[in-house]
């Protein structure tokens, strides 16, 4: 990745590069996979969480997860308004034009180690990429869609329960055939 370019994929770009994280659950195959692309999960921290109105829905839910993993939220003032609706604390961030200290500032300073932001793409006001792009420049992971936040919840929660250990192709596709066969089904 390119410090200074937006890291957020265009449909051209998203079947450019694959990586493979295999657990015995999908979440800590998740984890592994977001460990692949040297975008190693935070064990703990803050993470900030910024989403488009249209995203709120499955907000709560993910949010409450991090809170259960102990992980204190930042939340920009829509977000922020939000969660607190649903009950749920966290601290509100400014955005870079409403002044400092700002998320650009917090991620600088190693106060978030995780940032879910989704896209508020090219035609918005004010555009996030800059959120996108410190979180490059400053080696912070960051998720654009809340499939993924979930996703990385679980595999945080995972990673923390049992890291996994290292087995070959051959163990993962011999196991495979063993519950398959346990299962009495077929591998074909």
């Amino acid at each position: 990745m390119f410090p200074e370019v937006d890291p957020l994929l265009g449909p051209e770009m998203r079947s450019t590069g694959e990586v493979l994280g295999l657990a015995a659950n999908p979440g800590l195959a998740f984890f592994k996979a977001q460990e692949a692309t040297q975008q190693r999960l935070p064990a703990e921290g803050s993470v900030l969480i910024t989403v488009l109105k249209k995203d709120t829905s499955s907000v709560p839910e993910i949010a409450r997860r991090f809170k259960e993993l102990a992980f204190k939220i930042k939340a920009t003032e829509g977000t922020h308004r939000f969660l607190a609706e649903h009950g749920i604390e966290s601290e509100h961030i400014l955005k870079l034009h409403e002044g400092r200290p700002n998320i650009v500032d917090a991620i600088k300073n190693g106060e978030i180690q995780l940032v879910i932001n989704t896209p508020s793409g090219k035609l918005s006001k004010y555009d996030d990429s800059y959120i996108r792009k410190s979180a490059v420049k400053y080696k912070v992971p960051y998720i654009t869609t809340l499939a993924a936040a979930a996703a990385a919840a679980r595999g945080i929660q995972a990673y923390r329960k049992d890291h996994g250990s290292v087995k070959s192709l051959q163990t993962y596709h011999m196991d495979i055939n063993s519950y398959s066969a346990d299962q009495g089904g077929s591998t074909q």
